[in-house]
């Protein structure tokens, strides 16, 4: 049965690049999608799928009942885009000014719609059921996949499945790996409050400049000198903002920055370390610091049973030197709210292609992919579903 739907998945393939091309013309940025959810939910439900709207926030969610029994399988794909303006010259390019799709998530969402509209056809034969869950806002924290798992899109659920479209892996690939793969993100806004004063008496001051330089170089202290090497963890000051002019000391100082870390007592670890470094340097220069830090997106964990049947599953479709493994790295990504409540695993699938320009990373004004992606994306997905 297996190739009967993979050729079927080639017939839809234009549909997938029609839909995702259309996606990229009409862009939406995180927690504001109105037409996307709209889009998928009408396309669910011409394929006689049940559906369900506005699954916590804006998340869609369509359930296919097969006809025997078995088990519960989720598939899950993003569709928020990016405020970063489309600067590619195709015919597909956002008609919105300063939002793209800049991560592939368009991609995503027709591929899935691919798997379910194939899928939707054999429900007769169909063991067990799949959940196809659309989500919302990836990109910007808190994220739509926690509030979709609080609002139940997992009950009943046995397995999910998410894949992400990478442009440094070749069309044609698959990466896996399983354990911890991305990190928790998490951030920080320090205010230093000191005194302000003129630039050539700097005695009658307390400069939060000085002070901030401090905090700089001592926040790399807590990766380096406190936490297990072992662990991975970093630690990066993005923002530094203090005066305006050259001769003038100012009252304050303002400090932004990213935590990233695998291990949860690691991450909690870090924010206790973080907070008294500001605290105690504060005192040492009779300065007062505010601390605000912000728990994004935990961290994503690959169960390791799922993943090997994913690379399993990846081998059969493209063979073995075409499944390759995808190093850690410390990015964030909310599918970890998926995994973390159920088993599953995160995949990759290649999209880099020279030859149509397919090379800008991910959040790049030119990023692009081959939409021959979409189709390995899909025959993944419903080669999960159907190896049950």
């Amino acid at each position: 049965m297996l190739e009967k739907l993979y050729e079927q998945l080639e017939n839809v393939y234009d549909e997938m690049v029609e839909i995702r091309r259309d996606l990229h013309m009409n862009p939406e940025l995180s927690f504001q999608e109105k037409r996307t959810p709209a889009f998928i939910a009408n396309y669910l439900r011409d394929l006689g799928i049940e559906v369900k709207t506005k699954v916590g926030g804006n998340g869609v969610v369509g359930y296919l009942k097969g006809g025997k029994p078995g088990k519960t399988i989720a598939l899950r794909a993003d569709f928020d885009a990016l405020p970063i303006e489309d600067e590619k010259d195709v015919p597909y390019k956002s008609k919105v000014p300063g939002v793209m799709h800049a991560c592939g998530h368009d991609i995503h969402t027709a591929a899935l719609l691919g798997t379910a509209k194939v899928l939707s056809g054999i429900k007769d034969e169909l063991k067990g059921n799949v959940v196809f869950l659309h989500q919302h806002a990836e990109e910007l924290y808190p994220g739509g996949a926690k509030g979709m798992v609080e609002d139940g899109c997992l009950e009943g659920v046995d397995e999910v499945y998410g894949a992400h479209v990478e442009v440094n892996f070749p069309i044609g690939q698959v990466a896996v790996n399983d354990g911890y793969v991305q990190a928790a993100s998490d951030t920080f806004d320090i205010t230093i409050h000191g005194k302000g004063g003129h630039g050539a008496e700097p005695h009658r001051s307390v400069d939060p400049l000085v002070i901030g330089s401090h905090l700089v170089v001592d926040l790399q202290n807590i990766v380096s000198r406190r936490v297990d090497p072992l662990k991975p963890a970093l630690v990066t000051v993005g923002a530094f903002h203090s005066g305006k002019a050259h001769n003038v000391i100012p009252d304050k100082a303002h400090l932004k920055g990213t935590v990233r870390t695998y291990d949860p007592d690691v991450r909690e670890q870090v924010e206790k370390e973080l907070k008294l470094i500001a605290e105690k340097t504060g005192e040492k220069h009779g300065a007062k610091i505010d601390v605000e830090y912000v728990n994004g997106y935990i961290s994503l964990y690959n169960h390791p049973k799922e993943t090997a049947y994913i690379k399993k599953l990846s081998t059969d479709i493209v063979g073995e030197d075409n499944v390759v493994v995808k190093p850690p790295d410390m990015g964030g990504e909310d599918f970890a709210y998926f995994v973390d409540a159920v088993p599953g695993t995160f995949f990759w699938v290649g999209g880099g292609n020279p030859e149509i320009d397919a090379v800008y990373p991910h959040h790049h004004p030119k990023f692009d992919v081959d939409e021959k992606s979409m189709l390995l994306t899909a025959k993944v997905f419903v080669s999960a579903v159907l190896n049950q």
